[in-house]
């Protein structure tokens, strides 16, 4: 039975490899040019210039949420692509009704201004 999880084990084991490999190589062969402004504290589209804990627009927390809603939604596609075959027409009506569902909220989010940066 574990014979069965050899190629699972290879292939964490290479892209391990692989990812600690190129990390250490663009650190090692990496430009060092270090400026003021590369070394300056940057965070949510401006610089830090008063408390941590001030209050600043909710809009930023809104885009991300949106973003991870609509992110997730559309990891669902691949899936269903994949499958798409054994699915037949239910597994399409489904997607569609889906599809449609994700529109029709896109639409509310941009009519409510969630997008608007005004």
């Amino acid at each position: 039975m574990l014979a069965e999880y050899l190629p699972i084990l290879v292939f964490l084991a290479i892209s391990a490899g692989m990812g600690i490999a190129l990390v250490l190589i663009g650190g090692i062969l990496g430009p060092r040019r270090p400026d003021s402004e590369k070394l300056s504290p940057y965070e949510c589209g401006f610089e830090a210039f008063e408390d941590s804990r001030m209050k600043f627009d909710v809009r930023f927390y809104l885009v991300a949420i949106l973003f991870i809603i609509f992110d997730l939604e559309i990891a669902f596609f691949v899936p269903w692509a994949v499958a798409l075959d054994s699915l037949g027409m239910v597994g399409f009506i489904a997607m569609s009704i889906f599809v449609l569902l994700l529109v029709v909220g896109f639409y509310v989010e941009w009519k409510r201004g969630a997008l608007e940066w005004e």
